[in-house]
């Protein structure tokens, strides 16, 4: 299914970006670190007048982080906007923003788990597409794989020409589709909303953390109660870490789990994308056209 949702401009060496904290609050140091992080690559920072508030886990109050986050939209010279941090909060928030300055002055958005709020927000309300990638939080993180950062660079940039992994495939064969999902927990969250994501012909991505195995198969039951996991494109699954058992064993494994919910259909299920709550969070575009090639036991990721 082929839509023509807005593309923001690449970046450029000298172009302006904002680091604002629409979820929990971050350290001093960690965006210190990202701003320093963002200026080689010849980027002008400017942080958002509320990103290193406190209020709870939050950054700041909910008019806070609001603010910010109107602030950058507006604004004509900023010409992306990085979520320092995920957490928990963008969905407190969402529907007081007033996204309608992205017509004139579109931008990309750039953040995962929690801020698959505003992804899906910007896909289903403003028609916009939109970057999954890693954020200040973790721009210092040794832990992260080069890979991490280089995609994501490169995604901004405009220069992202492909993403290759390995893992289990059911149903392998190659497709076609816009990109849509996120942060599983998120995805479930929004249904009934304005973000709520049309998935028919698409290619669904989905990623979690920390959650019990009977939370996955609850969540996905429900996405399938809701006609959301029909017709897909390809469900294509990225990290599924620190899965945890409940008091009665699930025994079941997350593959097991998800080919269950999915088995009826006739489009492909692929595990390992290298995306998510894990050291290799590839970035790529939401809201953007993509194939999937499959050779073996490699698939291949590119945009139309």
């Amino acid at each position: 299914m082929s839509t023509s949702k807005i593309q923001p401009d690449f970046l450029k060496p000298g172009d302006e970006v904002a680091i604002i904290s629409p979820s929990f609050c971050i350290e001093e140091k960690k965006l210190s670190d990202a701003v320093a992080f963002l200026e080689k690559w010849g980027l002008r920072v400017r942080i958002g007048k509320n990103a290193l508030k406190k209020n709870g886990p939050f950054a700041g109050s909910d008019e806070d982080r609001l603010s910010d986050l109107q602030e950058m939209t507006n604004d004509p010279d900023i010409k992306a906007i990085l979520c320092s941090r995920g957490g928990y909060g963008a969905s407190k928030i969402i529907s007081s923003v007033d996204f309608s300055a992205l017509k004139i002055y579109p931008k990309w958005y750039v953040g995962y788990s929690d801020i698959t709020v505003l992804h899906l927000w910007l896909s289903e309300v403003c028609g916009i597409m939109s970057v999954h990638g890693d954020m200040p939080l973790n721009f210092n993180n040794p832990e992260k794989t080069r890979a991490t950062f280089r995609s994501l660079q490169q995604v901004l940039f405009g220069t992202f020409e492909c993403c290759e992994w390995k893992g289990t495939f059911f149903r392998a064969m190659n497709v076609t589709g816009e990109i849509t999902g996120g942060n599983l927990s998120l995805i479930y969250s929004l249904i009934g909303t304005p973000g709520e994501p049309e998935t028919k012909g698409k290619i669904l991505f989905i990623e979690d953390v920390g959650e019990y195995y009977y939370h996955i198969d609850r969540m996905m039951t429900s996405l399938k109660l809701a006609g959301k996991l029909e017709g897909l494109s390809a469900l294509v699954v990225g990290g599924m870490n620190n899965l945890e058992d409940a008091k009665i064993p699930w025994g079941r494994s997350i593959e097991e789990t998800l080919y269950g919910i999915v088995s009826e259909y006739e489009y492909p299920l692929f595990f390992n994308f290298p995306a998510g709550h894990i050291a290799n969070n590839r970035a790529f575009y939401m809201g953007k056209e993509a194939k999937i090639d499959v050779k073996g036991k490699k698939a291949t990721l590119t945009f139309v």
